[in-house]
């Protein structure tokens, strides 16, 4: 299809003097699989409810399937599946029960019983939702999400709580659903889950886009760089003047060498190293890792107590839906 299935153009959402989406540009193409990653706060969850049409944004233009979510509301919703962080399940229900009642709202839904037994649910079918386990929760929300063939899919933390073997099978699920044209957007913060799985990764703080593409090429980004490890706390101006390069320490034993991978460069680093008996964790030509590439983009200095502190803006669980 030419048009996407999801199209947002300067999307801006307020909270009194708090502005939480600021100008937000996003699209997501049918079939394609969107990680929206982002600190506490950042804006994902406003900007997927405004998607949802769970809130009205202040400016800008959201479209989902070339509807107004707001507007069209009636005519979106059958075309969409949500799995929400918390169930919103009556909880002396059961699943199947559960899933028989989702599955009557809809034209033309998955059979309820064989979708049980997908998700690994069926020997758990009669018991009440308040006594499943963390993980049979997730599982029967990513049922209720997809029981209708929805067009578009939207996935809050859908792997919290499970276990490897869940996990595994949760991702399968997705994959079956960009398999079929759905068009899937998550938002996690597990990023070796957002590489696994996403097409792109897009990065959003302060409410705005600060990154956006797949995740090779976030990764391996531009220019030239050498990460090692080492114990923490090196003399790193003394290490960069020895290299002829920016060192930085991106974490506690992690350091990042600002320059083209070369033979001469790394006998340099391993000459400093040595000379100070120095263990080398281990060494990485060019490619970074997806939580690097996160932490260095959400970095914040903040004021406080008189002086300033910085802090990285760790990949967390997203901000409670307001």
């Amino acid at each position: 299809m030419s048009t996407p299935a999801i199209e947002v153009r300067g999307l801006t959402k307020r909270y009194g003097p708090t502005t939480a989406v600021d100008g937000l540009d996003l699209e997501v193409g049918h079939g394609e699989t969107l990680a929206l990653l982002g600190p506490n706060g950042a804006g994902k969850t406003t900007t997927i409810e405004c998607c949802e049409g769970f809130r009205r944004p202040d400016a800008g233009i959201v479209r989902v399937l070339g509807l107004d979510p707001r507007r069209d509301g009636a005519r979106l919703r059958p075309r969409l599946g949500l799995m929400l962080q918390e169930g919103g399940v009556y909880p002396m229900a059961r699943p199947a029960e559960v899933l028989r009642l989702f599955a009557a709202y809809y034209a033309d839904p998955l059979d309820p019983d064989a979708l049980l037994e997908r998700v690994g649910l069926d020997d758990a079918r009669r018991t009440r939702f308040r006594d499943l386990s963390g993980g049979q929760k997730q599982r029967l929300s990513l049922a209720l999400a997809v029981i209708g063939r929805p067009e578009v899919v939207f996935l809050d933390e859908p792997t919290a709580g499970l276990d490897p073997a869940a996990r595994r099978l949760a991702w399968d699920h997705v994959r079956e659903l960009r398999d079929q044209g759905v068009a899937v957007v998550l938002t996690t913060h597990l990023l070796d889950e957002a590489e696994e799985l996403a097409d792109r990764v897009a990065i959003v703080d302060r409410g705005r886009l600060v990154a956006l593409g797949t995740p090779d090429e976030l990764t391996h980004g531009e220019g030239g760089e050498l990460e090692f490890s080492a114990r923490p706390d090196l003399d790193i101006a003394d290490l960069s003047r020895a290299v002829g390069a920016v060192v930085e320490e991106v974490r506690p034993g992690r350091y990042v060498v600002r320059a083209q991978n070369s033979p001469r460069l790394v006998a340099a680093l391993a000459t400093w190293l040595g000379d100070r008996d120095v263990v080398l964790g281990h060494l990485q030509a060019g490619k970074r890792s997806l939580e690097d590439v996160f932490l260095r983009l959400t970095e914040r200095d903040e004021v406080s107590g008189g002086g300033r502190a910085n802090r990285r803006a760790r990949p967390t669980v997203p901000e409670d839906r307001k």
